[in-house]
């Protein structure tokens, strides 16, 4: 029996065998293929001298169950982690370590492309706390290095998730280790399926399991994996502030999960297919895909990334906002909606605009971003095509 209670040694498998069988122990539950789903506060000791030891797996619902073990043990597999932290969103995983490595008078550097939402705490919650935050271009590693001088943490994200610059996320890793700052990344995008950060000297990666690892756009669930030190910290502060997550959420994710590989595959293929098309469209000013050889980012997405999942940007240059208003609202199969990593196809404007301020996006070229789902890609093309004609958009290289 392994430590995280599965019969075999996950991380000695390839990614699709550990996805199918990390954290899973049939013996332990009488045959069942699936943990029980534990809805847990009390747990019960054997004795007196039990409640002053604690050593027995199980001391309260907070501290963990057999259903979060589970999901710990097959994002462990994965991010070739030591623990992973489940926390009750994808939000609270980038803010959780955020906060656990800095403290009154620290400072931290944030890349300007970074999740709104993350920006939105740093410039809340966390300067409220006496933290600074110092955001930068992320493809400008001279004034990363200068930032990371000194910082407690610094925090990363690639391929952004409006605008998908492609940061060179080893050497950024260098430079915060020789800085003697935390580094965390956002991998959400990739998922540790085709990005491992902990192998390219990352700290903490950071996984909204709202987004591919549920997959069905009905949880909220966020995971925080490490080793040392670093996750060490994340763990005592989730475990300070009484965070817990939703055990039925957890297993929906569990369920979720043993269909990435697949999923992502699939996700991959159509998103290529719809990418391409939109690349050869007059009135498309740019697709902002990492993978498309033409893309910005091309060069460092192919050495260090095994894969693309479904979700990039087109932009559009030179036309009125309601054009791109009206391209947007005309389309029947993607949903207008924040979010991403279900099974469905959604579109969202991005008003990149107002929401820097270490770096410029032009005025006048308008964000789009799309999430290309597990539909037929034909079908998508086919409601792009008439959307797009039907708006009358301008602009295109």
């Amino acid at each position: 029996m392994n430590d995280d209670g599965s019969r075999t040694n996950a991380r000695a498998l390839r990614r699709a065998t550990q996805i199918v069988h990390a954290g899973l122990d049939p013996d332990a539950f009488h045959g069942f293929v699936n943990p029980p789903v534990v809805h847990a506060s009390t747990v019960l000791f054997p004795d007196v001298q039990a409640t002053i030891d604690r050593t027995q797996r199980y001391t309260y619902g907070l501290s963990g169950t057999p259903t979060t073990d589970a999901l710990e043990a097959v994002i462990d597999a994965l991010e070739g982690s030591e623990r992973t932290v489940l926390v009750p969103s994808g939000l609270a995983a980038c803010t959780l370590p955020l906060s656990a490595m800095s403290k009154a008078g620290d400072r931290v550097v944030v890349v300007d492309n970074i999740y709104w939402p993350t920006r939105r705490f740093c410039d809340g919650p966390l300067a409220q706390a006496g933290v600074t935050t110092t955001y930068v271009d992320p493809l400008d590693l001279e004034a990363f290095a200068a930032a990371a001088e000194g910082a407690a943490a610094v925090f990363l994200e690639a391929p952004g998730s409006q605008t998908f610059e492609m940061p060179d996320i080893s050497k950024m890793a260098e430079i915060a280790r020789a800085a003697g700052a935390i580094s965390i990344m956002d991998n959400t995008w990739a998922t540790p399926v085709f990005f491992q950060p902990l192998a390219h000297g990352v700290d903490l990666s950071v996984q909204a399991c709202t987004k591919y690892y549920a997959g069905h756009s009905d949880v909220l669930l966020g995971a925080i994996s490490g080793n040392g030190a670093p996750i060490a910290k994340v763990r005592q502060a989730f475990l300070d502030w009484g965070w817990h997550v939703a055990p039925d959420d957890v297993f929906l994710t569990l369920r979720g999960i043993r269909t990435l590989d697949v999923r992502l595959e699939r996700a991959q293929r159509n998103a290529r297919i719809v990418a391409e098309w939109l690349s050869a469209r007059p009135d498309v000013h740019r697709v902002l895909y990492p993978a498309l050889p033409d893309a910005p980012g091309h060069a460092i997405w192919a050495r260090d990334f095994s894969g693309a999942t479904g979700l990039f940007a087109i932009t559009f240059k030179g036309c009125e906002e309601m054009a791109v208003r009206r391209f947007i609202e005309g389309l029947a199969l993607f949903g207008i909606g924040y979010s991403w990593g279900g099974f469905e196809s959604l579109v969202t404007p991005c008003p990149v605009q107002k929401l820097r301020t270490a770096t410029r996006w032009p005025d006048d070229e308008h964000v789009v971003r799309l999430h290309i789902g597990l539909e037929d890609p034909a079908d998508l093309i086919a409601d792009l095509e008439a959307s797009l004609t039907a708006a009358h958009l301008t602009g295109g290289p």
